[in-house]
């Protein structure tokens, strides 16, 4: 979607990733002032109901490294939830009606590299990740070699934006860390088809 380029302010401190025929991907920090993002951190980290989910993984059943809660169309958002979505709309210019969240509590805590899974989506639609907490790097890269990798600090307050083409073309991931980091809670917007 070329036209997510009008949704970002010129004086955001944006920093473009990718504009080309494989997607649209664009980091901006301080989006949200980093003294409300520790009240949102703390506000959902108390009152969502997260779960502790295990998926196959080749011939086991693994536990999945950090912790998710999902709110889908329709379903009422803790106040501090609803508050995110409004300023994440208001700053990209767009509607989203899902999200789901992943609480990493430290360094263990992880995502596999992939791409979201855009026939679960509205087509071309874009997707948007508003961090709160602990600053946490996210590697993302091409899905073709040889490889694009880009490493991006996302911070308390920050917007990682990917156009539905961007998910196409490149996966991403939150590596694990060995150094010390405090609890981090991803917030992922999305659109999803009307059932």
């Amino acid at each position: 979607m070329q036209q997510l380029a009008l949704f970002l302010p010129a004086d955001a401190g944006a920093r473009t990733l990718v504009d080309d025929a494989t997607g649209r991907i664009v980091y901006t920090p301080d989006v949200v002032d980093f003294d409300l993002c520790g009240v949102w951190f703390a506000e959902l980290r108390a009152a969502v109901d997260w779960h502790h989910e295990r998926r196959p993984m080749y011939d086991r059943i693994v536990d999945v490294p950090r912790l998710t809660a999902y709110f889908g169309i329709g379903e009422p958002l803790p106040p501090a939830l609803h508050a995110a979505k409004q300023a994440v709309e208001a700053f990209l210019g767009v509607r989203f009606n899902t999200v789901g969240l992943n609480l990493y509590r430290d360094g263990r805590d992880s995502v596999a590299m992939h791409s979201d899974h855009t026939e679960e989506l509205i087509a071309g639609s874009p997707v948007a990740l508003l961090s709160l907490g602990a600053t946490r790097r996210m590697r993302i890269h091409t899905k073709r070699r040889p490889r694009t990798i880009f490493d991006v600090d996302l911070e308390p307050g920050s917007i990682l934006l990917m156009s539905g083409a961007a998910q196409e073309n490149y996966e991403h991931g939150v590596p694990k860390s060995r150094d010390a980091l405090g609890e981090r809670i991803s917030l992922a917007f999305r659109q999803r088809p009307a059932p």
